[in-house]
């Protein structure tokens, strides 16, 4: 079963040097229905103005993972690491007991436009970690590539829950596949461009609820990427 959510059904807060759309529930924006799925409890597409950002602030017990899809963004943390984060790299940070960090427009003029997703964790009251690595972009075409995941597989970043997260660009006609086991939920949003999920279309921005489909076939309608989620249900 597949259950689409329109890109203009989420939360939407424009904030003048930041445009946010929120799939779940998030700071102002509150949905009874859209709270999480399964373990992901945020899923937010946000474009950051030039030399903008969000100052220094505070998380605990939660898995973020942020995904670069044009720009640059300047990280640092209060665990000592500062980096810049650029297409094709996926930073993830386990808040644990606690940490603070500021995320802004690395570029004094061009926009930012990012992915930020939250995932609960299996354990609270963990030790705080970093992780980012940059995965080539032919990795990513044509494909779902595996970035991040409970084990570290196949060069993915290590996160403390049973999830995976695939990350594609698919082209005109250009097709991915994934099998999702038995009692696996999975969530796919669409970052830019059109895609077609098991034969229903997706526009730039939308999402889909994934439950009880034993494979994922994507289609690429002229030049898209995407992000995939696969969870427990």
């Amino acid at each position: 079963m597949i259950t689409i959510r329109k890109s203009e059904e989420r939360g939407h807060a424009n904030h003048g040097w930041l445009d946010a759309y929120h799939t779940f529930s998030f700071a102002s924006y509150h949905n009874p229905d859209f709270m999480h799925f399964g373990p992901l409890r945020v899923l937010n597409q946000d474009r950051v103005a030039a030399g903008q950002g969000f100052p220094t602030h505070a998380h605990d017990n939660m898995e973020i993972v942020t995904y670069v899809l044009e720009g640059v963004l300047e990280h640092k943390d209060s665990m000592g690491n500062g980096s810049q984060i650029r297409p094709g790299e996926v930073q993830f940070m386990s808040a644990g007991t606690g940490v603070t960090h500021s995320e802004f427009n690395a570029s004094s003029d061009e926009g930012l436009h990012l992915l930020q997703m939250w995932v609960f964790p299996l354990e609270q009251g963990m030790t705080p970690r970093y992780e980012q690595k940059a995965f080539p972009a032919e990795e990513l075409r044509g494909s779902l590539r595996l970035v991040v995941s409970p084990d570290g597989a196949d060069g993915s970043v290590t996160i403390g829950q049973d999830a995976r997260l695939y990350a594609g660009k698919l082209a005109e006609g250009e097709r991915a596949e994934l099998p999702l086991a038995e009692g696996r939920i999975a969530w796919l949003h669409v970052a830019r461009g059109h895609v077609n999920l098991n034969g229903g279309d997706l526009a730039p921005g939308d999402g889909a609820a994934i439950r009880e489909e034993a494979l994922l076939a994507i289609e690429g309608k002229g030049d898209a990427e995407v992000v995939l989620w696969d969870l427990p249900a």
